[in-house]
């Protein structure tokens, strides 16, 4: 484990050695580079693994070096390795692997080949930082590489003004949540002079006992930035936005590892929170919110990969909702099957588009199944897997748990509240897969080629499967025991799974049986209202666009003709002003001054009349 410093060092290497080449390279040698660094790391992270879990699963701590140490205020770079950061660890390098390898062919010649896996190993080394930091601060120093890395690559197609647009939206929203976790970092060290994990949960016990309420201001802090990374309520407005990235990098960054960071976060400092459970009952409300709210958004999308973006805002919000309710182990177990399934259907998403020379609307596919069967396959698998498809697909194993998390806690809203987005995840994403592969046929598509295309497609398939469900995290030690006993959950599991099949159901006999009644229901006043409003994800680009962006817009009108220089010069505009005012009364005409003494001996007469 003493390697594990290369885990960063290794795509650290392979981005600066891409980022000087100036894409001078060849793609062969760019791709060699790209993904082999990214391949190296994932070697070293399962040495890693094999070695913690050979000294019995103890967390192992690497100090490398002191990166800060002014008067009281140390910080150290030191990578920690446990039972959680191993498991995202290995989410991170591996699945990441396999989206490099889909990469190196889905962005064959394409202008910026060697800058795109520059982006992207610099994200993989941020990343890493991220995860393996034993202090908040040097996971705020990852957290905020891993922003940059988004915004460039959401914006990789700079030409397009769109893309452009798209992420700095991302960029900004997100930064909103940064500002947050800052406020947090400031409150933290200010009242327990410390920012290492384990410290703070050891001392936060004793400093806060006496009723001081700054933990919860911690907490909300917190909360504030993971749901501004990981796209919860209500900074969620940047996800849809950021498909204008390439595909692999929806893969990558948007569904297996950079929004499930906030996830990440709240698990690190579940000690903080289990002191403060009104924030952390919040935390599943907004988990559960999110999840509803985006799958009626994701049932009447009419492009491929935004369906796939607010699917995305669901299943994390599975993920809050089970760090809400306690159930530690069932949200990174979520947070991992996830980033099998999701990766598997963005890969298979960005084949079907090069497929149908990059048409994204699904409306204009169709019966595409035998002419691409293997990413057929691929949505098939995928698609049940998200849609929780009982005992055979390993979403429905971490949905399950997430679920009987809520019900055994005795939190029935919230159990209720992903009983219902599992029915709309069922329902949308069959919706996509039977109005993509099935009926007829409009488009030809010619299929992908090559090991670098079909291998991570059929890894991720296999881990999509209940062979994925099959790896446990080892997180014994690390999160707290959710024992939440069995009594009522094979009723739970039932129910769940009827529901995942009911909505399959429905799926297939709307969109392969009765399109005629989609379309009269879709075209009727109220499906028009309700079609519109969820297409434009409830209305919160408009609310916001009102509410804070024309303001700002307002404000900076105002500003940029400098009101703090115009003000300087009123002392002399009023000089001015009053150098013409004595100018009126010395303008050397008699009869003004005749004038002037006369009106003058009138005033002071009446004032003389009044005040008598």
């Amino acid at each position: 484990m003493n390697l594990l410093w290369l885990t960063i060092v290794l795509p650290l290497i392979g981005y600066l050695l891409l980022a000087f080449s100036r894409g001078r390279w060849s793609e062969n040698l760019a791709a060699a580079v790209g993904v082999g660094s990214v391949g190296l790391a994932a070697l070293v992270t399962a040495y890693a693994g094999m070695e913690f879990m050979e000294n019995g699963r103890q967390a192992f701590s690497l100090p490398l070096w002191t990166w800060m140490s002014v008067g009281n205020f140390h910080i150290d770079f030191t990578l920690v390795l446990d039972g959680l950061s191993l498991t995202m660890l290995s989410v991170v390098t591996g699945v990441g692997f396999l989206i490099h390898m889909f990469a190196s062919w889905y962005m064959r010649g394409e202008e910026g080949y060697s800058r795109f896996f520059a982006y992207t190993n610099l994200f993989i080394a941020s990343m890493v930082v991220l995860v393996l930091s034993d202090n908040l601060l040097m996971m705020y120093l990852g957290w905020e590489g891993v922003g940059l890395c988004s915004y460039l690559l959401i914006g990789f197609y700079y030409s397009d003004p769109k893309n452009g647009a798209a992420a700095i939206k991302a960029f900004v929203v997100t930064r909103v949540g940064d500002v947050f976790l800052a406020f947090a970092l400031f409150i933290l060290y200010n009242e327990l002079g410390t920012l290492n994990f384990r410290e703070m949960v050891e001392l936060a016990p004793a400093h806060f006992a006496a009723g001081n309420n700054m933990l919860m201001w911690a907490t909300l802090m917190l909360l504030g930035g993971a749901v501004g990374k990981s796209a919860q309520l209500p900074l969620q407005t940047w996800l849809a936005d950021a498909m204008a990235g390439p595909t692999p990098v929806s893969a990558l960054i948007h569904a297996a590892t950079m929004v499930t960071a906030g996830v990440y976060l709240i698990a690190r400092t579940h000690g903080l929170f289990l002191m403060t459970p009104e924030v952390l009952h919040l935390v599943g409300i907004v988990g559960a919110v999110t999840l509803v709210l985006a799958g009626f958004a994701a049932l009447v999308q009419t492009d491929i990969k935004r369906v796939l973006a607010y699917s995305t805002m669901s299943q994390i919000g599975y993920m809050f909702l089970a760090l809400g309710v306690q159930a530690w182990d069932a949200a990174i177990f979520h947070l991992m099957t996830h980033a099998f399934f999701k990766a598997l259907l963005f890969l298979a998403s960005g084949s079907v588009i090069l497929a149908c020379h990059h048409e994204q609307n699904i409306f204009k596919m169709g019966g595409l199944r035998k002419s691409i069967p293997l990413t057929y396959a691929s949505f098939l698998v995928g698609g049940a897997a998200l849609a929780a498809l009982p005992v055979i697909t390993a979403g429905f194993y971490s949905k399950d748990e997430i679920l009987w998390g809520a019900a055994a806690g005795g939190h029935n809203i919230l159990m209720l509240a992903g009983l219902a987005g599992a029915f709309l995840t069922s329902v949308y994403t069959f919706r996509m897969i039977f109005i993509v592969f099935h009926g007829k046929e409009q488009i030809h598509a010619h299929p992908g080629k090559g090991i670098t295309h079909h291998l991570p497609l059929i890894v991720l398939m296999i881990l999509s499967t209940f062979v994925g469900a099959l790896i446990v995290p080892p997180l014994a030690g690390v999160l707290p025991e959710s024992d939440f006993g069995h009594d009522g959950k094979m009723a739970l599991e039932i129910t769940s799974g009827v529901v995942a099949v009911v909505g399959i159901l429905i799926a297939a006999w709307l969109w392969l049986g009765k399109r005629r009644l989609v379309t009269a229901v879709s075209n009727s006043a109220p499906g028009r209202f309700f079609g519109t409003w969820w297409f434009h994800a409830w209305g919160f680009d408009w609310l916001y666009d009102k509410v804070f962006i024309k303001p700002f817009l307002g404000i900076a009108w105002l500003l940029k003709r400098d009101p703090l220089n115009g003000m300087m010069n009123i002392p002399a505009i009023l000089s001015r002003l009053s150098g013409r005012g004595l100018l009126l009364s010395e303008n050397g005409y008699l009869r003004w001054y005749v004038a002037s003494m006369s009106i003058g001996a009138v005033v002071v007469l009446a004032l003389l009349m009044v005040l008598r």
